[in-house]
């Protein structure tokens, strides 16, 4: 039986930056829009993404399966713990969204919208990752143990996977 619950390390760099085009399309689309039933597959995707990387999310899945294969250029790898970090900080947002949603506090939920399409536009069109930086910055402050992440300490091993 394949392993369900589970994050991919390394993650393909292409890929993170595809499926943050995806959430940022979805994003504008609400904001635009302003129809709750996009916060369904936003925040879905954002759901299952953390738990199971991308083998539950159907944009994952577009991604790392059919788009960044046809995609011919040399992909980097980066490593997954500050991936899924990043993964959980937009879950916390659409989830945040959707409850203010819920609740008939619109505004409420499009400025949360409005801030998860500003990171996921960092992502996707300038390959910054916000939840990395801030993953980072949570493990020199020792709140995330260095075991949660050997590649993040050791620059030189995640370079090696990726000539490998």
């Amino acid at each position: 039986m394949a392993k369900i619950l589970g994050f991919p390390n390394p993650v393909n760099e292409t890929s993170a930056r595809i499926v943050a085009a995806g959430a940022v399309a979805m994003s504008v689309l609400f904001l635009v829009t302003g129809s709750g039933w996009v916060l369904v597959p936003l925040t879905y995707g954002f759901v299952a993404r953390v738990l199971t990387g991308p083998l539950l999310s159907p944009l994952g899945r577009l991604a790392t399966q059919v788009i960044t294969p046809r995609i011919t250029r040399t992909h980097r790898f980066v490593a997954g713990p500050p991936k899924r970090f990043a993964q959980g900080i937009g879950a916390a947002f659409t989830v945040t969204a959707s409850v203010l949603w819920v609740l008939g506090l619109q505004t409420a939920a499009y400025v949360a919208v409005a801030m998860l399409a500003v990171a996921a536009s960092l992502e996707a069109f300038l390959g910054f990752c916000l939840g990395c930086v801030i993953f980072g910055q949570l493990m020199r402050w020792k709140l995330i143990p260095e075991s949660v992440c050997e590649d993040c300490n050791d620059i030189s091993r995640r370079y090696a996977s990726s000539a490998g």
